[in-house]
C-alpha cells in the first residue's frame, strides 16, 4: 500500500480552465466574478462596440412629398403663363413712390399700435390679478367687450366718434358745463386708426402678460421677499424674466396678426395705408390682381422680417431653460473604466457601492 502523499496546497494551473462548478483552491474568484465584481480583465480594457442605428423607411412620406412639390411646381408654372396676373403690372407698381410711402403708414399703424396696446394690456392685466373687485371687474368688462365685438365694428363705431361727440365737456350733468374741448383728436383719422387698433388688441394683450405672469411660481416670489427684495425689484429680476418665456412667441403673433389687420382701417375710414392705396390705384388702372399681388408682397416682407426678429427674441429669453437646439452629436463611445485597488468604486475600496452583480439598485 502506498503512502500518502503530504497535504499541500494544490496552485491551479492559469492555463488550463477549471471544470464546472468547481471553485479555485484558496478561496480565489473565478474569472467571471472578478469581472463582474469590476476587477479588470484585458477584455474589459477594449472599447464598447458602438450600435448602429438604421432609420425606418417611410417611403408614403417620400411620395407625398413629391407630390406636393409636383403640383406646386405645376402651379407656379401655370400662372406665370396667365395674362391675368398681370406680371408687368406687378413689376411696375412694386416699387411705386406711392405704394412704398403706404407700406411705411402701416408699419408705424402697427408699430404705434402694439405699443398702445402692450401698456394699456399690461394695466389690466395688474388689474386682473388686483385683490380689489372694483379693478377687477371693470377689466374683466373692457375685455368681454373688446374680445367679444369685431375689431371692423369697432373701427366703424371709432370713425363716427366725431359726430356722435363734436366737443369734450367736463362739468355738472343738466348744468351748463366747466370746460369744453373741441373734439380735434378723432377727426385725425391716423390717430384714430391707432386708438382703434389699440384699444382692441390690448384685451388680447392683457391675457397674455395675465398668463405669463400666472405660469412664475408663487414661491418664487416669496423667496425674494425672503431676501428683502422691494416688489419693484422682485418684479425685474425674478417674475418678469421668467415670465418673458411665455409672453413673448404669443406677442410676436400679435404683432404679425396686428401688421394684416392694418388693412381694416378703411373702416375708419382710412385710405392711406398699404391696402388702401393699392386699392385706389387698382380702381383706377382696372388691374385689381397686379395690385393685390404688390401689397401681399409687402406684407409678406414686414411679416418675414417680424418672425426673424421674433426668432431672435425667443431664442435670448430661452437661455438657461434647456431648449436650446445644439449642434453636438452623440458621444463617441470610449473604453469601460477599470476598477482597481484603491480606486473609488473598486470592491473594498472606501465608499464602494454596494448591491448585487448584475447592476442592482443600488
Amino acid at each position: 500500500m502506498s503512502e500518502r502523499e503530504p497535504d499541500r496546497m494544490i496552485e491551479p494551473d492559469p492555463a488550463k480552465p477549471l471544470p464546472a462548478g468547481a471553485a479555485p483552491a484558496g478561496g480565489a474568484q473565478p474569472a467571471g466574478n472578478a469581472q463582474r465584481a469590476g476587477v479588470g480583465s484585458g477584455t474589459d480594457d477594449a472599447p464598447a462596440e458602438a450600435i448602429v442605428a438604421i432609420p425606418l423607411r417611410h417611403p408614403w412620406r417620400n411620395v407625398i412629398a413629391v407630390l406636393l412639390l409636383l403640383g406646386l411646381a405645376v402651379f407656379v408654372l401655370d400662372a406665370a403663363q396667365r395674362p391675368d396676373y398681370g406680371w408687368a403690372d406687378v413689376g411696375k407698381y412694386i416699387f411705386d413712390r406711392r405704394i412704398s410711402q403706404a407700406a411705411w403708414v402701416t408699419l408705424w399703424l402697427t408699430i404705434y399700435a402694439m405699443i398702445g396696446a402692450i401698456v394699456i394690456g399690461l394695466l389690466l392685466a395688474i388689474m386682473r390679478l388686483s385683490p380689489n373687485p372694483v379693478l377687477k371687474s371693470i377689466a374683466w368688462l373692457y375685455i368681454w367687450i373688446f374680445r367679444g365685438t369685431p375689431v371692423y365694428v369697432q373701427l366703424v363705431f371709432w370713425g363716427i366718434v366725431s359726430l356722435i361727440y363734436p366737443v369734450f365737456t367736463l362739468g355738472i350733468p343738466f348744468m351748463t358745463p366747466w370746460v369744453t374741448i373741441p373734439n380735434e383728436v378723432f377727426t385725425n383719422l391716423f390717430i384714430t386708426a391707432v386708438i382703434g387698433l389699440g384699444l382692441n388688441e390690448a384685451s388680447y394683450m392683457s391675457e397674455i402678460v395675465r398668463a405669463g405672469l400666472l405660469s412664475v411660481d408663487e414661491g418664487q416670489a416669496e423667496a425674494s421677499t425672503a431676501l428683502a427684495m422691494s416688489w419693484g425689484q422682485t418684479m425685474r429680476y425674478v417674475v418678469v424674466p421668467q415670465a418673458m418665456k411665455i409672453i413673448i412667441p404669443p406677442t410676436g403673433n400679435e404683432v404679425i396678426s396686428m401688421l394684416k389687420t392694418t388693412s381694416l382701417v378703411a373702416a375708419i375710414p382710412l385710405s392711406i395705408d398699404l391696402y388702401g392705396v393699392s386699392r385706389g390705384i387698382s380702381a383706377v388702372t382696372f388691374t385689381p390682381v397686379p395690385l393685390l399681388i404688390v401689397a401681399s408682397l409687402w406684407y409678406l416682407l414686414f411679416t418675414s422680417v417680424l418672425m426673424v426678429g421674433q426668432h431672435f427674441i425667443e431664442k435670448r429669453f430661452s437661455r438657461g431653460t434647456g431648449r436650446m437646439k445644439t449642434d453636438k452629436g452623440p458621444a463617441e463611445p470610449g473604453p469601460a473604466a477599470t476598477a482597481g485597488p484603491g480606486v473609488q468604486g473598486a470592491p473594498g475600496a472606501p465608499g464602494a457601492p454596494t448591491g448585487n452583480d448584475f447592476g442592482g439598485k443600488r
